[in-house]
């Protein structure tokens, strides 16, 4: 319904801060204080001129488009069963948000890293899929690797608000568990079929209230909008970033390891509007993770008498992946 959809005022003009990934090479100090404030405030960021180049992004566009217009037969044989969707495709009506029942309106494919063979972290993750048709496979492990390069930029600048050194997450995250989801959100009004009644009928967002469990995520392609962040007075902030920028959020592992200093916004993806309801969405979301042995242990910077620590027992960072996975019914 639009009541869900627009609980704030239209006097409402307070937008996630755009940060320019120029200031990394410019004056990282600036960079640090533009991120951190930001990130304290809101857990979320805009970054621009981030150097994923436009023809990339595009040609990953075009590939997700063609694969996900494949048949379902097609589809279907890059489904991996009993992986809980960790590589490959999952078809529609899988995955659910933590304490909700209703599933997404969405399927997806994942990416992981790609290991040598005998690698110590191969129990943990798992080979890549590849596609025959078309690029799909080729564009969405360059995507991968650009966005791993992004994250570590920013995880630089993190580091350093946290009042670590600079290159302190670089060999936890060197060999993370990192995954893209290329997710494919169909039209909810068929061709001709009027868009508020479609919409009345679905009964299922596009993704529920949730949080990320990684470190941090960034977001590429949310081109039909539908972001929406949750403010701490308990109302909801669309994102709405500048074609072609990167929304960075952080995850709850790095919630976490800072001692919720660097929270973790529940955000969600709203239905569209009527007229925009017989259009698709895609976005293509890049979860940073740590090594599957990183121990998430509260960062001493971040305890004080004032903010006693929160977590106190550590967890591995895959321990954790499992206990949220078996929550999403991915597992």
């Amino acid at each position: 319904s639009t009541s869900i959809q627009r609980e704030m005022g239209a006097a409402d003009n307070e937008e996630v801060p755009v940060v320019s990934t120029e200031l990394y090479h410019k004056d990282f100090d600036a960079f640090v204080k533009a991120l951190g404030a930001a990130y304290e405030k809101y857990g979320f960021v805009i970054l621009q001129n981030h150097g994923v180049s436009d023809d990339l992004i595009s040609r990953a566009l075009d590939g997700s488009k063609k694969f996900f217009a494949l048949g379902e037969e097609e589809k279907k044989k890059y489904h991996l069963a009993g992986l809980g969707g960790a590589r490959g495709y999952t078809g529609f009506g899988v995955e659910t948000a933590k304490g909700s029942t209703k599933y997404d309106l969405k399927e997806f494919w994942h990416l992981g890293r790609d290991l040598p063979p005998g690698h110590r972290y191969e129990d943990k993750m798992p080979p890549n899929v590849d596609v025959e048709e078309g690029d799909f496979t080729a564009v969405t492990k360059e995507i991968f690797a650009a966005l791993d390069a992004l994250g570590g930029r920013v995880l630089e600048a993190l580091a350093v608000h946290l009042g670590q050194p600079r290159e302190y997450f670089g060999d936890k995250v060197n060999e993370g568990n990192s995954i893209l989801r290329v997710i494919h959100y169909p039209p909810l009004a068929r061709d001709g079929e009027d868009g508020a009644v479609a919409l009345a009928n679905a009964g299922h967002v596009r993704a529920a209230a949730h949080e990320d469990i990684n470190l941090i995520t960034l977001l590429l392609g949310a081109d039909e909008g539908g972001l929406q962040i949750l403010r701490r007075d308990g109302t909801w902030l669309d994102v709405n970033p500048p074609p072609g920028c990167v929304t960075c959020n952080i995850g709850d592992m790095l919630q976490r390891l800072s001692n919720r200093r660097l929270p973790s916004t529940t955000h969600r993806v709203v239905n569209p509007v009527a007229d925009r309801a017989h259009l698709p969405r895609y976005s293509m979301p890049f979860f940073l993770h740590p090594n599957p042995d990183f121990l998430i242990e509260t960062l001493a910077t971040c305890v004080s008498d004032k903010y006693p620590n929160q977590f106190p027992t550590p967890i591995t960072s895959d321990d954790y992946l499992q206990e949220r996975l078996r929550e999403i019914k991915l597992k």
